[in-house]
């Protein structure tokens, strides 16, 4: 069936903004115009509203931090070893979390889900797409990164129990040894193959370092100091692999040297109370400052802290302390797919993408602003 989004204010992100129509037909985008006609097509009025792609957040732990379970029903942490590589967020996912419908009514419809940073290496994210109750069905991407933490976390998590890590220099000890031992593993494999032989020594741990250091995932290095994120890019040149920063509180402290790196950020929660010492120095300017100077940059909720129902008031903070809209909105939708790797597929409204869209009874950033219309896939989902 073909679904025909009429007269909205459409963004499209990758163009400018103007009043038109949307077509969509087996789940895809096949047309966008000032004005198209199709008496096959079912007609959704969009008049007045505000039609734009889906939001994309790249750091949620929805599913996994459930919502109303109380902490002791959390499987967003392993936190009985500080290297879990192994652990993949799909395992806990937990479609049935209320949050997900309340993500939806924020216009979010595509996320990277990760374990928690209680890990020096806490295990494999994936890129979901909210829609349906099976996991298995939701996924666009799995592996999609390999989740890895610097900084307070892992200290006070082993600190406590009088094991390593219980210092930063500890922690990055430990992410270290572990890819020398993927590299070990790696050449013993190599051997195998020129040998000919079977190799039959496989291990859970190693295997997905491999695909890191084989540049098939990045690396997703949680870090909010400047020294942390200096010791995630250093020891991403030592090994090799990509690298994306996560949180970054820091990061517009040394904006020039992340740009001449090359690495993209997922920054946030952006505002909200500094709970602890590593916050101490956030700014609200900081999108402001990264975005000055082009560096591909996401903006994240880090749901649960702040709720992905409320992605678009958070981003919108922004806006208040010098932020370009449009950059804003790029951050939510394109940015994140481009860091993703999926923007072949979502992030803006074009010919062959996803028909993932979400029409606005008012412009996001106005604090009126309700979703009244969710389509995932071409399907209502809200």
């Amino acid at each position: 069936m073909k679904i025909l989004i009429k007269s909205g204010f459409i963004y499209p992100i990758e163009q400018e903004p103007f009043k038109g129509d949307i077509l969509i037909e087996d789940g895809k985008i096949i047309n966008i115009a000032e004005n198209i006609e199709d008496k096959d097509a079912q007609v959704v009025d969009a008049e007045g509203k505000f039609v734009l792609p889906g939001f994309i957040d790249a750091h949620s732990h929805i599913g996994l931090f459930e919502e109303g379970v109380g902490g002791g029903y959390q499987d967003g942490n392993e936190a009985t070893n500080p290297l879990t590589p192994e652990v993949r967020a799909i395992d806990a996912f937990n479609p049935d979390d209320v949050a997900i419908k309340r993500a939806l009514e924020g216009g979010v419809t595509t996320v990277m889900i990760l374990p928690g940073s209680a890990n020096a290496i806490g295990g494999q994210g994936a890129i979901l797409k909210l829609k349906g109750n099976i996991v298995d069905n939701m996924i666009l991407k799995e592996p999609a990164g390999l989740k890895m933490a610097l900084g307070e976390n892992p200290k006070r998590v082993y600190g406590s129990k009088n094991q390593t890590p219980s210092t930063r220099l500890g922690t990055a000890a430990l992410i270290r040894g572990y890819f020398m031992k993927v590299q070990d593993y790696m050449n013993k494999k190599r051997q195998c193959e020129i040998e000919k032989k079977e190799f039959v020594d496989r291990d859970i741990k190693l295997e997905i370092g491999e695909r890191v250091l084989k540049g098939e995932i990045p690396a997703r290095i949680h870090c909010h100091r400047r020294d942390d994120i200096l010791t995630a890019i250093r020891i991403s040149k030592e090994f090799g692999f990509k690298l994306v920063l996560e949180h970054a509180t820091e990061g517009y402290k040394i904006a020039d040297y992340i740009k001449e790196n090359n690495i993209p950020l997922v920054i946030g929660p952006l505002f909200g109370f500094r709970t602890k010492l590593e916050l101490k120095d956030k700014t609200y300017e900081a999108v402001k400052i990264l975005s000055d100077k082009e560096i591909l940059t996401s903006i994240m909720c880090d749901h649960p802290v702040i709720p992905l129902e409320h992605t678009n008031v958070h981003a919108g903070v922004a806006l208040k302390y010098g932020a370009d809209e449009k950059k804003v909105l790029e951050m939510l939708t394109i940015n994140p797919a481009r860091i993703l790797g999926i923007e072949d597929r979502v992030g803006s409204l074009k010919i062959g993408k996803d028909a993932d869209i979400v029409i606005w009874n008012h412009h996001p950033f106005d604090l009126r602003a309700k979703v009244e219309k969710v389509y995932i896939d071409g399907e209502s989902c809200l």
